[in-house]
């Protein structure tokens, strides 16, 4: 007699319950090892829950540029946001993309919403200034920016005055305005001296007066007020330019910020967007929206590599044909131009010629990323894009944190009455369920804070509504289990056939149910924007989480439980009692029919 052929194990059954246990309790480890390790065990909170001002802004299109919202220019209104934000001193400001066209904007408590209002939501300043001393980021105690009153201005070694750029004069009227070019200069190493600005320039910044001897030889003459106010905003220059410390983020901010509130005519003191060095510049000679526009080509001439291509409009050609020309005939620093963002000098760029016809290449051994970020802020000349403020929420800390409060009570109740109506209808098998939910909420909470660190995922108000409505879809899929497990008790099998075979239909419910609920949370984190997001992304994580708990978790827990004593022989406390469940007679003691007489003689 052939031996009976064993049967394949059904997909849903699993040989090794013991491995999936142990795989899921370390990962569950691991993620809450990494939550302590991060030093954060609290999710990171919205606006709605913690005070502030949230601005949702919606990109829209520059006229006749009906393509312009791509991710690079959204990139960089981020950045450009986020320095303005910075500016004002707000700590913990959230600055973010949102789907393809909308920027999230939040501001903690304690910040002046009509001030941050128009920092986000307007066009930035862009400004060519030229530069009047570069020096070292950190504090100096001489930094020998502008002369100090009674100094009269460096005349090289031999102490005849340098020349004043003739030949520069005729380089410059060589420019053909097609292959101008400026070269991007490089920070000094030390405070550099400005005896000698841009003429231009030195015309509208304050500079310090030299006292002028009387032909009789007396005393000098007494300057004039005139003289005496400019002598004393360059000395307010200099003390500002030695005790900026470009080095540090947050003097960095403020630096920018009141840079970028001085009027167009006045001289600034700044740093570089990567804090490296720090400047004296002169007023705005030439203004950014005179750039019609930039782009960041690679060029093999002459090893350039990446480079910047300008074109200005007529007025804009002009102006700047003449900067440059005077920009030629000066010595470095003050040959050199500042292309200054926001109060920040985005690149700082050295003159040999005067560059005329509306043209004109920035180079200095750019990356392709620093090339394509200068040409962006040179063609939009702020922000890439215009943005309208579609939604604006403002809540106080104590109102933030009642509904927090309200939230947290919510899921407690909802948790208690699921817990409760587990205990009464299944009673023993309950242990599963709140063992399986206990598994799923340290999973949730662990991925939460580390997601608020990852990606700055905050938990607002409709994302705890996400959780909440997540207790009653995983509580689902225990029911749906159990349920199957009794049916298959009440046709008559043991409880560990029963676990077996009531898995397999079991899981293609459970999986087209959160599918279901998976495809309703992603479509509406497509559609929608702002808070409501957040309720998608909390009911989408949790849903996958529920196929992982179930799969990994609740099955194997159940499978091990059948061979206990008291699951397996239906305790009454057990909730698979067969004689509550109104089970049939076990299947093995059931008889066959008895075969006709007239066949047993056959």
């Amino acid at each position: 007699m052939a031996a009976p052929k064993k049967g394949r194990r059904s997909p849903g059954a699993q040989g090794r319950p013991g491995r999936a246990l142990v795989g899921i309790l370390v990962a569950m480890v691991a993620l809450v090892g990494g939550m302590f390790l991060s030093g954060n065990t609290t999710p990171r909170l919205g606006i709605d829950l913690a005070g502030g001002t949230s601005f949702t802004l919606e990109a829209k299109n520059e006229p006749g540029k009906p393509n312009a919202i791509t991710s690079a220019n959204m990139d960089t209104a981020v950045n450009i946001m986020e320095r303005r934000v910075n500016g004002l001193g707000v700590s913990e400001a959230e600055v973010q993309t949102q789907g393809s066209k909308h920027i999230i904007v939040n501001i903690p408590k304690g910040t002046d919403a009509d001030q941050a209002r128009e920092q986000v939501g307007t066009t930035a300043k862009l400004g060519f200034r030229p530069v009047l001393s570069i020096g070292d980021p950190t504090p100096t105690k001489d930094p020998g920016g502008v002369p100090k009153p009674n100094e009269t201005p460096d005349k090289g070694d031999d102490g005849k005055k340098p020349p004043q750029g003739d030949k520069g004069d005729k380089d410059g009227d060589k420019g053909d305005g097609n292959s101008d070019k400026s070269d991007a200069a490089k920070p000094t190493s030390t405070p550099t001296t400005q005896g000698r600005a841009v003429p231009s320039a030195l015309r509208k910044a304050p500079t310090a007066p030299t006292p002028t001897p009387t032909p009789t030889g007396d005393a000098p003459q007494k300057p004039t007020k005139e003289q005496a106010d400019q002598a004393k905003q360059a000395e307010e220059l200099q003390k500002q330019f030695a005790a900026l410390d470009c080095t540090n983020p947050k003097a960095r901010s403020a630096a920018s910020s009141k840079a970028a509130s001085r009027p167009t005519d006045q001289p600034i003191v700044a740093c570089d967007r990567k804090g490296q060095a720090k400047f004296i510049l002169g007023p705005v000679e030439l203004e950014g929206d005179r750039v019609e526009d930039a782009s960041a080509v690679f060029s093999a001439q002459g090893g350039s590599g990446w480079i910047v291509q300008l074109d200005f409009d007529g007025k804009g050609g002009k102006q700047f044909g003449q900067i440059t020309g005077e920009l030629a005939k000066q010595q470095s620093p003050q040959n050199q131009f500042g292309i200054v963002l926001d109060g920040e000098v985005a690149s700082n760029a050295e003159v040999t010629f005067a560059i005329k016809g509306g043209k004109a290449e920035i180079s200095g051994g750019f990356k392709q990323g620093e090339a394509e970020d200068l040409a962006n802020i040179l063609s939009y000349g702020s922000l890439p894009l215009t943005f309208d403020i579609v939604d604006e929420t403002t809540v106080s800390s104590a109102l933030g944190e009642e509904q927090l409060r309200a939230g947290l009570i919510a899921g407690a109740i909802g948790l208690a009455l699921v817990i409760l109506y587990m205990v009464i209808y299944y009673r023993g098998l309950a242990l599963v369920a709140i063992a399986s939910l206990a598994v799923s909420a340290t999973l949730t909470y662990s991925l939460m804070v580390l997601l608020g660190e990852a990606i700055q995922f905050a938990l607002n108000l409709p994302a705890v509504c996400g959780a909440i409505v997540a207790i009653g879809i995983t509580a689902d899929s225990f029911i749906v289990y159990f349920e199957r497990v009794r049916d298959e008790i009440r046709e008559g099998r043991t409880l560990r056939p029963a676990v077996q075979r009531g898995w397999p239909r079991a899981r293609r419910t459970i999986l087209v149910s959160d599918f279901v609920s998976f495809l309703a949370a992603a479509v509406l984190f497509i559609v929608t924007v702002g808070k409501v997001q957040g309720f998608a992304f909390t009911l989408g994580l949790t849903t996958l989480l529920d196929v992982v708990v179930v799969f990994f978790f609740t099955k194997p827990l159940m499978t091990i439980l059948a061979t206990r004593k008291f699951f397996a022989t239906g305790h009454p406390w057990s909730g698979l009692d067969p004689k509550r469940l109104g089970a049939k007679p076990p299947l093995r003691s059931r008889r066959r029919p008895a075969a006709p007489a007239d066949t047993k003689e056959a």
